[in-house]
């Protein structure tokens, strides 16, 4: 069987030798998702018979959709991770940049290992980095470089990638699946993972407070750019009025992407220190990495986010005419589209 990442060979072999009898953090970022979770605890577990000890890290709890996943893995957070020994190495993954996982375990991890992550955006902060955006999730390199390593992956870990293939591909239905990604999944398939028990995990266990929640969303949709771009909101309070959580919103700016004639969906959470914004698009050619980029965010093509702190007023109307800049730079992309 041909390689499937034969350029990170090398690359995925000195971080397998430098963490080798040393303590390792696999680091994950804030609001953690499912690929960001499953690549943790397939790295992690895989590391186990490696490292002199190696635990998981983020800034936020482990969702409950996807906490599942943990098994037996411990997983701490930043207070904790501080006080963790000093020669600790650490392994950040599905981390766009440094201080995705938090300004905290940023300062506590100057200088990573490694990354591995998919994210157009990210540039390179670690020591060794191996970054694949044409890759639809992180879990999917991991798993390719696990199999070209010729690495043991047991039904855990093979359950944790398939977890983070599955919810960054929109479960197979993104621009970013491939041919590579339904092989690398029957692949984890064969090895354990149970497409039924993480469908119904991770999409058949909503609370009726996310369903409200979805309510409120969905009261607030409006059209704009001439209908090319929907603007959904959720009001400070909603989480509390629902009975919800930051961790709900998950999936939620789907429904404002999914309308015809939309090319992109936009989820703003007003909060008590600012906004935050969810932007998902159809075509890779709007490339919202770059209108997050204006706001200090950032993610992929079709699908990224951004934090504004402060009071932001006009936020709303400069976000929508930072997108109908893309939406008409991209109309003149295409073949046909003029100069």
């Amino acid at each position: 069987m041909a390689m499937f990442y034969p350029e990170f060979s090398d690359a995925f072999s000195r971080l397998l030798a430098g963490a080798a009898g040393r303590p390792v953090a696999v680091v994950g970022h804030a609001r953690p998702d499912g690929d960001c979770i499953g690549s943790q605890v397939a790295l992690a577990r895989v590391l186990r018979g490696r490292a002199s000890s190696v635990v998981c890290v983020n800034a936020d709890e482990v969702p409950r959709r996807v906490a599942y996943l943990a098994g037996d893995m411990p997983f701490i957070r930043t207070d904790a991770a501080v006080a963790l020994p000093a020669e600790t190495l650490a392994v950040f993954v599905d981390c766009a940049d440094h201080a995705r996982a938090g300004e905290r375990l940023k300062a506590r991890f100057p200088a990573p290992l490694a990354a591995i992550d998919h994210h157009l955006s990210n540039a390179g902060y670690a020591e060794i980095n191996i970054v694949d955006a044409r890759s639809a999730a992180t879990c999917e390199i991991l798993a390719g470089l696990l199999l070209d390593a010729g690495l043991e992956i047991d039904a855990a870990a093979a359950a944790g990638l398939f977890a983070g293939i599955l919810t960054d591909t929109g479960q197979f239905r993104f621009n970013s699946t491939t041919q590579r990604t339904f092989v690398l999944a029957g692949e984890l398939v064969a090895r354990g993972a149970s497409p039924s028990r993480t469908g119904f995990e991770l999409y058949e266990r909503e609370s009726l407070g996310k369903l409200r929640l979805l309510q409120q969303f969905l009261s607030t949709l409006t059209l704009e750019a001439g209908g090319r771009v929907c603007v959904g909101t959720l009001a400070r309070g909603a989480f509390a009025s629902t009975g919800t959580t930051a961790e709900d919103t998950e999936g939620l700016v789907d429904f404002a992407r999914c309308i015809d004639g939309v090319d992109v969906g936009v989820l703003i959470e007003e909060r008590q220190d600012g906004v935050k914004a969810s932007l998902r698009a159809k075509d890779p050619m709007c490339r919202l990495d770059l209108v997050a980029g204006e706001f200090g965010g950032g993610g992929h093509a079709c699908a990224a986010g951004l934090n504004v702190k402060g009071d932001a007023p006009d936020f709303r109307a400069r976000l929508v005419a930072a997108l109908e800049v893309r939406l008409a730079l991209a109309d003149r992309a295409r073949p046909g589209g003029g100069a």
